[in-house]
């Protein structure tokens, strides 16, 4: 097999400068921690309009399980997707990279500096910065080049709060267009017709009504849709039958590392989907942290489907 084309811009100085720069910038937004004074809305804009343009790289480290939550998930041809807290729109390109003709392309051919065989990042990008949802004709997801679940759906809505990320989402899915980008709470954001597949990917965790956004999302559903969750927690100190408890230490530590900026993990919202769809698929599972070596934080993975005839009102 012939060794990987390498592109010398990528290694270049200039370029590992200006991640370390990016990665600064992160670090600062972090440290300074969400400001606690103001709307939900003016103070996620505040946290992340400084670091909007850099946001999606380092979470790539830090935000496990979202390709694995996007694979379970089943949109028929011209249905409608809801993703609540939808940040900059980055969910969207693992629909793109599932869609690949060869099962593990992404991951083939990949060299160290974490480009695939046509130059690409972990973000999809090109070493311009541009992604493969791409702006206008001729983008990624539509020349049928991976994305052909994204073409195919009717409605794709990106709901989130925080207009600096909702910018950032614009950009990335300019050109397509049965996609909307909409400024709305997720507690409170109702489409005009039933949903097929809704879903939270980090997000509950950062909603301070978090019950009252999960009982939002299963009334747009259709009976029979989906709703998908991944996203950080701890457990009840004495959680029930079969799923994972976790030591004092870990129920005592994250709870208290992520609430400087406004992400507050615990037991409630995994208790309550688990209520509302009893039949549903669950992951538990721990991953590393970027600059907290040896320490792993639980995160779950959560599919349910809204049964045909349920106690669940508010529909649309």
């Amino acid at each position: 097999m012939a060794a990987p084309v390498r592109s010398s811009a990528v290694a270049s100085p200039r370029n590992r400068l200006r991640t370390w720069a990016d990665e600064a910038r992160v670090l600062a937004a972090l440290l300074r921690g969400q400001p606690r004074h103001g709307s939900l809305a003016e103070r996620l804009d505040a946290f992340y309009r400084p670091q909007a343009g850099q946001y999606d790289r380092f979470r790539e480290r830090l935000l496990h399980g979202r390709r694995e939550l996007i694979a379970r998930l089943q949109v028929p041809a011209g249905g409608h997707l809801v993703e609540l807290g939808a940040g900059t729109g980055r969910n969207l390109l693992f629909f793109v990279e599932l869609d690949r003709a060869e099962p593990d392309r992404a991951e083939q051919g990949r060299d160290e500096q974490g480009r695939d065989e046509q130059g690409r990042d972990e973000l999809g990008r090109d070493e311009l910065g541009r992604d493969e949802l791409g702006a206008g004709e001729g983008s990624r997801a539509e020349t049928g080049q991976g994305g052909e679940r994204l073409a195919a759906m009717g409605r794709i809505d990106l709901v989130d709060l925080c207009p600096a990320l909702l910018a950032e989402a614009r950009r990335r899915t300019a050109g397509m267009a049965n996609v909307r980008v909409i400024e709305a709470d997720a507690c409170t954001y109702r489409p005009d017709t039933p949903v097929d597949c809704v879903y939270f990917a980090y997000a509950l965790t950062m909603i301070p009504d978090w019950r009252g956004a999960i009982d939002n999302a299963l009334a747009m559903l259709r009976p029979g849709g989906q709703l998908g969750v991944v996203d950080f927690y701890v457990s009840a100190a004495d959680p029930p039958a079969g799923l994972v408890r976790h030591d004092r230490f870990t129920r005592w530590f994250w709870p208290r590392w992520f609430a400087h900026d406004g992400v507050h993990p615990g037991p409630g919202p995994l208790a309550w989907l688990r209520e509302c769809l009893p039949v549903h698929e669950l992951q538990e599972h721990r991953a590393p942290v970027p600059y907290l070596p040896g320490l792993r934080v639980p995160y779950y993975l959560f599919v349910g489907r809204k049964p045909q005839s349920s106690r669940i009102s508010g529909g649309i």
